[in-house]
């Protein structure tokens, strides 16, 4: 194998986005189920556990994995397109490649 030492200097702003949503989805989904928990035990300690809101926590859970994948893509193709301009200036960042002989 040969180690090659190569420069990033442009990403896919569609790619990144779309590896970004996919983060934003993982992170929408424990947050939602966290907040789902949390404001579950808040209902249960003030006595309105048993007022029929279980189909709340599932909302909340559904929300934040919808909210997460949006601003996951948004973000990540900011991300994208900032380095390509950046790139340009400074350089890229540099990767070593193992690249079989």
């Amino acid at each position: 194998m040969v180690v090659k030492a190569t420069v990033v200097k442009h990403l896919g702003v569609l790619s990144v986005a779309k590896i970004g949503a996919i983060f934003g989805l993982i992170w929408g989904l424990i947050y939602g189920i966290i907040i789902a928990i949390a404001g579950g035990t808040v209902l249960s300690a003030l006595g309105l556990g048993a007022l029929g809101l279980a189909g709340l926590g599932a909302a909340i859970i559904v929300i934040m994995l919808i909210l997460g994948g949006i601003l996951g893509f948004i973000v990540a193709a900011i991300y994208a397109f900032i380095y390509n301009i950046s790139a340009g200036s400074v350089g890229g960042i540099e990767v070593d490649l193992e690249i079989p002989e």
